[in-house]
C-alpha cells in the first residue's frame, strides 16, 4: 500500500517542540507511524509543532494520548 499524502491526519499541536518530540517518540515506541511538522523552519525556535498519525493508526494513537492526558490530570495512571 502506498502512504498517499491525503492518508495523514493531523493528530495534536503543541506550543513547545519538547511536547510535540515527547508524544511522537511515544507513539512510535507503540508502532504507530508519526509525522513531526515544527511550526517554525529557524533551528532553535521553540514554536510548537503538529503530528501527523497515517488513518490507520489514528484511532489507537487518540487512545494513547487520551491516556497519557488521564494519567496527567489525575496525577497518575490509570492502569
Amino acid at each position: 500500500m502506498t502512504q498517499h499524502v491525503d492518508d495523514w491526519h493531523k493528530l495534536a499541536t503543541y506550543d513547545t517542540n519538547i511536547q510535540a518530540e515527547l508524544h511522537s517518540n511515544l507513539l512510535k515506541n507503540n508502532g504507530i507511524n508519526v509525522s513531526l511538522q515544527a511550526l517554525s523552519a529557524i533551528p532553535g525556535m521553540n514554536s510548537g509543532a503538529v503530528l501527523w498519525v497515517r488513518h490507520d493508526d489514528l484511532n489507537e494513537a487518540k487512545r494513547i494520548l487520551y491516556n497519557i492526558d488521564s494519567a496527567d490530570s489525575s496525577g497518575h495512571s490509570s492502569r
